[in-house]
């Protein structure tokens, strides 16, 4: 609570209003009760209550005797590729990029040692009693299917906080990162009193979707430390030729990039030299790249476009350049050489592609 007070003084902020998710969730609980004068709102999303199991309270995460045998293989667990995913976003169980990072989340957060350390410390805490005593705005958001804080968690601190909004979302993902619109939509009303449609922004873009080939299996010849190093360095290469081109990040999953031109040459240009430097460090990335009409919702990209693109690269061999037949007419007489690929059918896209790989 200390720290929350110095940064909102910092700001100048007299007032904020606070979203708690997981085991932030009683820490954002706490200064609400404590400091109502500087609380505009409160927002929990998968809040926990209670960590520990017991007859009274059914519903934590486990017995004492459940989390000591958890704590004692922790040390080995710690930031290797596992099942993480499966409990914390079970919507994104096809996304195998998601297991790798969530194991340099957890590498890049603590040591096992300090993770143990937090753990015992979460489990140990028990916000039930103070429920009660909140008395400003709040809005509690609940997967039904939450698979790390039961469900009855949020029930409960809809019952007890006075006037509390409960929200109970469909789905199982303890926090809405990955599909977060009914989320944000009602933390919008919530704040504004006002429920916003987004109206999304239609425009022409190229898209470029380019990955380390074989990134799993060589982080794990690799090892940790010098895999963070390469990737390190890969990220480095990827985003001064972004710069240099003009392109503009849009999502980065593990390794894999999508991003952005405003015209095609360019992201042609961008993926070309992004081979030839990650070459220099013993590393072959694929890419894809498309031109077609994408939405913009905010910071986000939706539309065919982008998913071509990630098609299409999973097409092209280790250290190649493929792009639409749309891309390669839309750069005709622009000295650009192609060789035909072929035509393909794309993984959840309709139709048939033609595709060509960018040559010398």
């Amino acid at each position: 609570m200390d720290d929350i007070r110095e940064v909102m003084d910092a700001v100048g902020s007299e007032s904020a209003a606070l979203i708690g998710a997981s085991e932030g969730g009683p820490l954002s609980m706490l200064f609400a009760a404590a400091h109502p004068e500087r609380t505009a709102g409160l927002i929990l999303m998968g809040g926990e209550v209670r960590e520990r199991t017991d007859a009274e309270w059914p519903w934590g995460e486990a017995t004492e005797e459940e989390f000591e045998a958890s704590m004692a293989t922790l040390q080995e667990r710690w930031g290797k590729p596992g099942r993480f995913m499966e409990y914390f976003a079970p919507s994104q169980d096809e996304t195998p990029w998601l297991t790798e990072w969530s194991a340099r989340l957890q590498s890049n957060a603590n040591t096992p040692g300090s993770a143990e350390a937090f753990m015992r410390m979460a489990f140990d805490i028990d916000v039930r009693d103070i429920a009660s005593s909140i008395r400003v705005p709040t809005l509690i958001l609940h997967s039904e299917g939450d698979r790390i804080c039961h469900v009855e968690n949020g029930r409960f601190l809809a019952r007890e906080i006075p006037g509390a909004r409960y929200v109970e979302l469909p789905g199982a993902d303890h926090v809405p990162w990955f599909e977060p619109d009914r989320a944000t939509g009602e933390i919008r009303e919530f704040l504004t009193g006002v429920q916003v449609q987004q109206e999304p922004d239609r425009v022409l873009a190229t898209v470029l979707f380019t990955d380390i080939v074989g990134s799993r299996d060589r982080s794990a010849v690799e090892g940790d430390g010098r895999w963070q190093e390469l990737v390190g360095a890969y990220d480095t290469v990827v985003h001064s030729q972004l710069a240099r081109f003009r392109g503009v990040g849009v999502d980065t999953r593990g390794t894999a990039l999508l991003a952005t031109f405003d015209g095609p040459t360019r992201a042609i240009q961008c993926g070309r030299e992004i081979e030839r430097q990650v070459m220099r460090l013993g590393l072959e990335v694929s890419a894809g790249i498309h031109t077609g009409e994408v939405e913009r919702l905010g910071d986000d990209l939706a539309g065919i476009a982008a998913r071509v693109g990630e098609q299409i690269a999973a097409l092209a061999e280790p250290g190649e350049v493929l792009v639409s037949g749309t891309v390669r007419d839309l750069v005709a007489g622009s000295g650009l050489e192609f060789k035909d690929r072929g035509t393909h059918e794309l993984r959840g896209v309709a139709g048939e592609w033609r595709v060509f790989a960018a040559t010398d």
